[in-house]
């Protein structure tokens, strides 16, 4: 009732009646809705009552055009992938647990390393095998530093691995085998099979409450984060977007957002004639060059 008595009264300010509208006087009030805030949700929500107000009066004979068959709400930007802070990061990752289990504890030192410094997506993470094969979905070449991975739609790519990751590779695989028995799986459970991807998002979580973050965490948060701290690092998006396996540039575009909010912060901190702040506060110490190694080597290898 509300969306179409919005409609009744944008009529009337045109003088106008209801069967007099057309597709561009629709189209102009939708520009008008998105100018003043409105949300494309809200815009979609509004289009769909009036769309089935017009529908009626089409099959009561009272109308010859329909002015909103044609007519779609303006399309939701892509939402911001949320990415740590650098020191968070590097906190999550070093974290070392007091009471885990040594196993555990290596296994989830190394998953966490991958994924954040190497910017593997969970499932090319978890379908790593101990060694190359022709079943094999994904392995490490540990002398070349390199991870090859099957990834989305079936496409090959190679992912540097940096120093800090192979150490801890090479820590989990001396414990690997007091669990894995068999199985081909690099990562794996406490019985012995392929590790899910709900139990590496449980002790993700974990991890990151026990280190004192206060942000959830899943698996592809560290990928976000691999990226805006590249970028930032690097400013080459065409690298990036190599490393991140994006067949579309456009894909990874969306972190040089991240990027910018990045700028602004330090700006709103630092800049004399914002606020006049500058005496009493002090740039980000989120410093991309302090992921080191973690980062470094992945622009090496472009």
């Amino acid at each position: 009732a509300e969306h179409l008595q919005g409609l009744a009264h944008r009529c009337a300010q045109e003088n106008m009646t209801l069967a007099a509208v057309r597709d561009a006087n629709v189209r102009r009030w939708v520009a008008q809705l998105r100018a003043s805030g409105r949300e494309p949700r809200g815009i979609a929500l509004v289009l769909s009552s009036w769309r089935g107000f017009y529908t009626w009066l089409g099959r009561q004979g009272l109308i010859s055009v329909h002015p909103v068959q044609g007519v779609r709400a303006p399309k939701a930007g892509r939402p911001l992938p949320k990415a740590l802070g650098v020191e968070d990061a590097l906190r999550l990752v070093d974290h070392e647990p007091e009471q885990d289990d040594p196993v555990l504890a290596a296994r989830d030192r190394c998953a966490t390393e991958l994924l954040y410094g190497s910017g593997l997506r969970l499932g090319e993470l978890l379908g790593l095998d101990v060694v190359a094969s022709p079943q094999a979905r994904g392995w490490i070449d540990a002398e070349a530093g390199e991870a090859h991975v099957l990834g989305k739609g079936g496409k090959w790519r190679t992912a540097p691995v940096g120093q800090p990751a192979l150490k801890a590779l090479a820590n989990w695989l001396t414990q690997r085998h007091l669990w894995a028995k068999d199985e081909r799986a690099l990562f794996v459970g406490q019985r012995g099979a392929r590790l899910t991807p709900q139990a590496l998002r449980q002790r993700l979580r974990q991890r990151a409450v026990q280190a004192g973050l206060i942000a959830p965490v899943h698996p592809h948060m560290l990928r976000h984060s691999f990226a805006s701290h590249l970028l930032q690092s690097s400013g080459d998006l065409r690298a990036v977007q190599e490393l991140l396996g994006h067949a579309n540039i456009g894909t990874t575009q969306v972190y040089t957002r991240l990027d910018f909010q990045h700028l602004a912060k330090v700006y709103e901190a630092a800049h004399p004639r914002v606020g006049q702040r500058a005496s009493s506060e002090t740039p980000s110490s989120e410093d991309p060059q302090a992921a080191g190694d973690r980062v470094s080597p992945l622009t090496s290898k472009k």
